[in-house]
């Protein structure tokens, strides 16, 4: 399915500290006047600015994505996708000698999102860059940490910097995603706002909280046109009305989706009506705002609650 590109959806979010955050560089510099842990930094904009590396947010929001299908699923295959491996035991054993539809189709829901060593992604996540670097608010803490069993101090003291205020955007792209996929990330960004988890050091102990805004969504279909009140699949007879919000299943036919294991039907209605891409070529459709976007992703957690009630059943 990496092949083809069926359908594609770019989340549009502005990242706020809710208090102290640091994501650290992982390097200690020999300037004596600087804290031990210092705040990952890049050239962006004309200078040298923190930013929030993508590689980090994909890793926190896979982790809690993993959490909610292990929680309403299973830690184990099962025979509609809906389970999330360990991937310090899971040996892999049943993906030996299978073909690119069938890893994929056994493959862990998680892993079909966010890859593993046999399948790409489909998630892409950008650095998140400050908006304004002179908003940006840094300290320097100190703290020490304490042994286990003595109750004294191990290591310290220390100090390290911390971003307590400003504002940093990034884009999450998803492609040939189905609707349940996007549904799952919608609920990962809710907890993720609500402060059920948090990005970089020292979370367990109060840090790492961040407010999540959703500015925008797009979903497009680049392989369709409009064809008056309805969007058309170029080469196909294939039809929607313009204001569906359409899954990667709808794009395959019944043999191709089944060796992959798409659902299908994989559609929902919205209030949003379909647009021409640039160029005049494809179809897109846009929610402006926090609230359209999230009565996207509530549409979208509509079929992943579908799949969830089927593994109950």
């Amino acid at each position: 399915m990496h092949k083809r590109f069926v359908n594609h959806c770019t989340l549009d979010l502005t990242i706020s500290p809710c208090g102290p955050i640091l994501i650290k560089s992982g390097k200690e510099g020999a300037d004596p006047t600087k804290p031990d842990m210092e705040f990952v930094e890049t050239y962006h904009a004309g200078g040298r600015s923190i930013y929030l590396p993508g590689s980090s947010l994909k890793g926190a929001i896979r982790a809690h994505a993993e959490r909610i299908v292990r929680t309403v699923g299973s830690d184990k295959p099962s025979s509609n996708g809906v389970w999330a491996n360990d991937p310090l035991n899971d040996k892999r054993e049943y993906l030996s000698n299978k073909s690119s539809s069938e890893i994929y189709k056994l493959s862990c829901f998680t892993d079909q999102m966010f890859g593993s060593t046999e399948i790409a992604s489909r998630v892409h996540i950008e650095d998140a860059y400050p908006i304004d670097r002179t908003q940006l608010k840094i300290e320097e803490r100190n703290g020490v940490a304490i042994d286990r069993v003595f109750g004294s101090v191990a290591v310290g003291p220390f100090n390290y910097q911390v971003c307590t205020a400003g504002e940093f955007k990034t884009k999450i792209h998803l492609k040939n995603f189905t609707l349940a996929q996007l549904g799952l990330i919608g609920l990962v960004l809710r907890d993720l706002n609500d402060g059920w988890f948090g990005l970089g050091f020292a979370k367990s102990r109060g840090m790492g909280l961040v407010e999540a805004t959703l500015n925008e969504a797009v979903v497009q279909y680049p392989g369709c046109v409009l064809d008056g009140e309805m969007i058309k699949a170029i080469g196909t007879e294939q039809t929607w009305g313009k204001t569906m919000l359409l899954g990667a299943g709808e794009f395959l036919d019944e043999t191709e989706a089944g060796r992959y294991g798409f659902p299908r039907p994989d559609r929902q209605e919205t209030p949003v009506a379909g647009a021409e891409m640039p160029l005049g070529f494809g179809v897109e459709l846009t929610w402006a705002g926090t609230e359209q976007v999230n009565d996207l992703f509530t549409r979208a957690v509509k079929s992943w609650r579908s799949r969830v009630l089927g593994v109950a059943a």
